[in-house]
């Protein structure tokens, strides 16, 4: 797996700029535990995507990778339209909740 890729995860997770995030994008590389300096056992992921550059990258375990998209261009960072139903029908704006590591 190498490319850029939209990676959408499990759960949240805090990024360098101390935000929350459900996905990061950027380059991937799948790495394996031993990267750590530990080997994991059976009850634990045994590999990783490291995603972003050299310098600034998240690493995700597999296990936690929810879905994976090949996307080249980076992905909208603007806030985006969202809505929730309770009392009714309400639309309302948020921040991103992509990190971009690159």
């Amino acid at each position: 797996m190498k490319g850029k890729y939209l990676i959408t995860t499990d759960a949240w997770f805090l990024a360098p700029d101390g935000k929350s995030y459900r996905a990061v994008w950027g380059e991937v590389e799948i790495v394996e535990d031993s990267f750590l300096g530990i080997k994991t056992n059976r009850n634990a992921s045994n590999w990783f995507a490291r995603v972003g550059g050299k310098d600034n990258h998240v690493i995700v375990a597999g296990c936690q990778i929810h879905y994976a998209v090949r996307c080249e261009d980076c992905p909208n960072t603007e806030k985006v339209t969202d809505y929730q139903t309770e009392d009714g029908f309400n639309e309302f704006e948020r921040p991103t909740q992509i990190y971009i590591a690159s």
